[in-house]
């Protein structure tokens, strides 16, 4: 393990191998599979080998070129696939936001609660002091009240 933070570019072929070789959900494959038309050989398959690096080690090499042509002609073919499951993927995403959103219609004239947050009032260029028993117009209010605007 690499000890501090000083040292963090010799952890990162690691962290690229990871993002590379976990399935994505969005996608629902590998980026690597998408890049090469083939899952990557992790270093621990190679130590200790597995069925799939078994046999790939037993086929000659003119079979091991037609496997491969085969793989990328269906390249594109993944690829789609991918893309069809990443919408599909954002669809559903979307319906559970919107699960959860309530529509409302507001009139001309009617009170409207308006919240005004610290990194809000920065970004508008409003400078706001918080003064106990005033709202944020300058008004006086009792203490632990909510203040209706009506301005819209």
């Amino acid at each position: 393990m690499v000890e501090g933070s000083r040292q963090w570019h010799e952890k990162l072929p690691f962290a690229f191998l990871g993002y590379r070789t976990t399935v994505c959900t969005s996608l629902g494959v590998t980026p690597y599979l998408l890049v090469y038309g083939t899952e990557a050989v992790i270093p621990a398959e190679v130590e200790i080998t597995s069925l799939r690096i078994d046999a790939e080690a037993e086929i000659d090499d003119d079979e091991w070129f037609k496997t491969r042509l085969e793989q990328l002609s269906l390249i594109d073919e993944e690829r789609l696939a991918a893309v069809c499951h990443g919408q599909l993927y954002q669809q559903r995403m979307a319906r559970a936001y919107n699960k959860k959103v309530r529509l409302r219609k507001f009139k001309m004239g009617q009170l409207v609660l308006k919240r005004i947050l610290p990194h809000q009032a920065e970004a508008k260029g409003a400078e706001i002091s918080v003064v106990p028993g005033k709202s944020a117009t300058g008004e006086r209010q009792a203490p632990d009240r909510t203040v209706l605007d009506n301005r819209m």
